[in-house]
């Protein structure tokens, strides 16, 4: 199973909105493969000595590195933390507190230190999912698939989870007669199939609560429908696997969901694009970095999509929004970027952190105003 610990939206405001002399975030490349973790550990203790090598070159007082230093390799020492891991992780360090996420999706490696933490590669987390599970639903069958991006698909063990729609009905079979005979028609089919997927939903509350990942259906109707009336997961894809998965192995289902998860992600840049063109003719819309700082200062910013890898140095007027650049990355500047799309989560609109061709004109950001600055 990869193990993963998504934000919450108001985690990543808290994230965003900290501040102090020194903050150091690091996202680092990990693994679900236990044998194979030493290496990000190693990696890990790497990338802290750049960190304090930052800190250091701007005159911080080592009293104020050490606690850094001391968490970072309590971090590295813990065996237990290492023990469940996914395909990245993301570190957040002050000299009082250290926050770690570990994330399912594949990012560029960075550390960076700052006044603030820089959380754009965290939001593609959230905004883009490569994990999700598949609920493969059947009268006789029932399985929880877990799809781990580029990993193997696996079915998981679910606490509570009915063994198959009999099983709930107490009978051989869904058809079976009750004594008053009230319950042996198609509407008693029916009663027993919804009692099924009421069963099924309560038991993934305990899996799915908190998360944000998208639940897949394999089904065929009339469980399919009836499935649907009755989830409470939030998530649950318009898309589903439309044909009967008994007896379909794990990694076959895990295919399809694949493609339904690109489905999904292409539908959000795809919307944003015909968004973006339609305001971009009223002037509510814009590429420019230094436009796009002021509006999100102003909390004109409704959607901005960013290049997740970017990293652009300099600093942002807490007033006017007004950029200076930097030549090169200090603990004296921060991302501009990320900035911006800090800037847009708390003054409530939304960012998409994505790869640089799926941004309008290809643009290191694209942002649609709430209204023409």
């Amino acid at each position: 199973m990869l193990y993963v610990d998504i934000p919450t939206q108001s985690e990543i405001s808290q994230i965003i909105a900290t501040r102090g002399e020194a903050l150091v975030s690091i996202y680092l490349t990990t693994t679900p493969e236990t044998q194979h973790i030493d290496a990000a550990r190693t990696r890990l203790k790497q990338l802290a000595g750049q960190a304090v090598a930052q800190l250091e070159e701007v005159g911080v007082a080592k009293r104020t590195i050490w606690p850094i230093e001391e968490q970072l390799h309590d971090l590295m020492d813990d065996d237990e933390f290492w023990r469940v891991q996914a395909n990245a992780l993301a570190i957040f360090v002050t000299p009082d507190s250290l926050r770690s996420y570990r994330l399912p999706n594949h990012l560029t490696e960075t550390v960076q230190v700052s006044d603030r933490f820089h959380v754009k590669p965290l939001l593609r987390a959230v905004s883009m999912p490569q994990h999700a599970f598949v609920l493969a639903l059947a009268e006789n069958e029932l399985r929880v698939i877990e799809v781990l991006g580029d990993q193997p698909a696996q079915e998981l063990r679910v606490q509570g989870l009915p063994k198959d729609a009999a099983s709930i009905a107490g009978t051989a079979n869904v058809n079976s007669r009750s004594y008053s005979g009230r319950l042996g028609s198609g509407e008693g089919q029916k009663h027993h199939l919804r009692q099924y997927c009421r069963a099924i939903d309560a038991a993934l509350r305990g899996l799915l609560s908190g998360r944000h990942e998208p639940l897949i259906l394999a089904a065929t109707d009339p469980l399919l429908s009836m499935y649907r009336s009755i989830n409470s997961y939030p998530h649950l894809a318009d898309s589903a696997i439309t044909t009967s998965p008994v007896r379909i192995p794990a990694h076959e289902l895990g295919s399809q969901a694949r493609a339904i998860l690109d489905e999904i992600n292409a539908a959000s840049v795809a919307a944003f694009g015909e968004l973006y063109a339609a305001r971009e003719n009223e002037g509510r819309a814009t590429t420019q970095v230094a436009r796009a700082a002021r509006a999100a200062t102003f909390g004109a910013v409704d959607t901005l999509l960013v290049d997740m890898d970017s990293v652009v140095p300099g600093l942002v007027d807490e007033t006017t929004g007004e950029i200076t650049f930097d030549e090169n990355d200090s603990a004296v500047s921060y991302g501009v970027i990320d900035e911006i799309a800090g800037r847009v989560i708390a003054n409530g609109g939304k960012v998409i952190a994505v790869r640089r061709a799926d941004i309008p004109q290809e643009a290191e950001l694209a942002a649609v105003l709430r209204y023409a600055l």
